[in-house]
């Protein structure tokens, strides 16, 4: 019985010192984590591991994880449990906020966009289940936000002054030729895949699908 009650204490030392010790990933491990893209809502960071690399222990708040290929990813949790993941290309997953000490065990890199949420509780902004001249499909949801699957026809446009209440995180998966403007700023007019655009809430836009072919993203939209 003592025996019992010292392993249970033993395990809460460690995973007490393991949440103490566990940081912001981006001033822990740079190599692997960095920020592209950021707001008052939401956060977005390029995750980039070779094969075989690992991490140290950091936490995420509530995040959406769109992979830009496939890759083999294993999780170490702090409360001592572990899981082996497939992150595949084009897809995306809601997580809940947690600490974790990733690897990569496969052949090839881990490459992906991970969209991180701020704030103590999800907004209240209506997010779109159709909007005109796209095709959507529905990846991952949760509390905070939801990925979608987006085709851009070639008839698709947003006038200038567009505005929504919802933060938009846009990552290209294919070449594309779809100008976008926010806040009358110079137009990005040329995008690759893994390109990343965030357009803030309220913030005054203007999109055009200018490549005569239908334009493929995964659009993160946070609450």
């Amino acid at each position: 019985m003592r025996l019992r009650s010292f392993l249970c204490l033993a395990a809460l030392v460690l995973f007490s010192t393991a949440v103490a010790q566990a940081q912001d990933p981006v001033k822990v491990d740079s190599a692997h984590y960095k920020v592209i893209a950021e707001n008052a809502n939401v956060r977005v960071l390029k995750i980039s591991y070779p094969a075989g690399g690992k991490s140290v222990p950091h936490k995420h708040p509530d995040s959406i994880v769109v992979p830009l290929v496939t890759s083999n990813v294993h999780f170490a949790n702090a409360d001592g449990t572990s899981r082996d993941e497939e992150l595949a290309d084009g897809t995306a997953m809601y997580s809940p906020a947690g600490i974790h000490t990733p690897s990569n065990k496969g052949k090839g890199p881990v490459d992906a966009i991970l969209v991180e949420f701020k704030g103590d509780a999800p907004g209240t902004a209506t997010l779109p289940t159709q909007r005109p001249d796209m095709n959507l499909k529905m990846l991952a949801e949760g509390a905070r936000g939801n990925a979608q699957h987006v085709v851009a026809e070639p008839t698709f446009t947003e006038p200038a002054g567009s505005k929504h209440d919802y933060d938009q995180v846009v990552i290209a998966l294919n070449a594309s030729g779809m100008s976008l403007s926010i806040n009358g700023k110079p137009a990005k007019t040329t995008w690759k895949r893994g390109d990343v655009a965030l357009i803030g809430r309220g913030e005054a836009h203007e999109s055009k699908n200018t490549g005569g072919k239908p334009a493929e993203f995964i659009i993160v939209s946070v609450k």
